[in-house]
């Protein structure tokens, strides 16, 4: 059984390239996979492996500096998440491309799962998912607005772009395990929203927590390791991974004709090029021969 730990914490880390290699071996030794992000304003990834490793690990980031009071959310798995172990250096550590957006000096109102509902389903406010349009195209809650934004960073256009339509509303926002939001509240706030909100913990928190007969989520959640997604309970749910895309297709789309596994699905299909293609097909090949041989493909996830 493997332990998966989603995180995050903003702090300050003065040198947070000085951090990397001793998080790194430490992962390493402790059979520990997944990957670590971190930045100046501070850490965030979803890592996985045994009880003690994980254990061991967010020990060493809580002595981090700042991050005594970290939180994390975990989920079991039967299969290993991860194929291998990334820490990586970032200038954010979920990028948004507003450097005046700091928040660890204030963010919006947290909701608890259990208050949640009542809070989206009243007439003043407006729900918005902060997520990427292909994480929304699975799962949301009901009556939320979908920005269709292909990245995170493209949410303070798509504001001001469409800010207007939000007078005297009160404004509910979600994200997966809740860091965009972190960002994203503070935003709002920079830019003169006075009510917002977010769900403390994200969906995972809210999924894990809410009944299913009471729940006001609909469909799966995306989430970013392999098991794709999850429903109520964080059980692992039906998706799975198109590595052309990284998009989550069912099992029912890889009996397309335009599925080809490892290369492309019906949603991309005609995103790539043929030179696209024949690198993802020999990418395949190397996996397939790598496992053949008992060995892991460092592309392999």
């Amino acid at each position: 059984m493997y332990t998966i730990a989603a995180l995050y914490h903003f702090t300050r880390f003065p040198d947070h390239a000085a951090l990397r290699d001793p998080l790194l071996a430490l992962c390493h030794a402790q059979s520990v996979k997944g990957t670590l992000l971190l930045a100046q304003e501070g850490i965030n990834g979803t890592i996985a492996g045994p009880r003690a490793g994980i254990d061991a690990v967010l020990a060493h980031i809580r002595a981090l500096p700042g991050c005594a009071d970290l939180e994390w959310k975990e989920a079991t798995s039967d299969h290993p998440p991860f194929g291998k172990m990334k820490v990586r250096l970032k200038t954010e550590i979920v990028t948004m491309g507003q450097p005046d957006v700091d928040p660890r000096a204030r963010v919006g109102n947290y909701v608890d799962p259990a208050q949640w509902n009542d809070l989206i389903r009243s007439d003043d406010v407006v729900v918005i998912d902060t997520r990427n349009d292909y994480e929304v195209a699975i799962g949301t809650f009901e009556g939320a607005l979908d920005p269709e934004t292909a990245s995170f960073r493209e949410f303070p256009s798509w504001w001001e772009e469409n800010k207007d339509r939000f007078h005297n509303k009160r404004v509910a926002m979600f994200c997966t395990g809740g860091i965009r939001c972190e960002k994203s509240t503070n935003y709002l706030l920079g830019q003169g929203v006075e009510d917002v909100y977010h769900l403390k913990g994200g969906i995972l928190r809210y999924l894990e927590e809410m009944p299913v007969e009471d729940s006001a989520w609909q469909g799966e959640c995306f989430v970013f390791d392999n098991r794709v997604s999850v429903g109520h309970g964080l059980v692992e749910g039906p998706h799975k991974l198109c590595h052309g895309c990284r998009r989550p297709i069912l099992p029912e789309d890889m009996k397309r004709p335009d599925y080809e596994h490892g290369v492309t699905c019906h949603r991309c299909v005609d995103e790539t090029s043929e030179a696209d293609k024949a690198r993802f097909r020999e990418r395949q090949k190397q996996i397939l021969l790598a496992r053949q041989r008992g060995q892991e493909h460092l592309s392999a996830e």
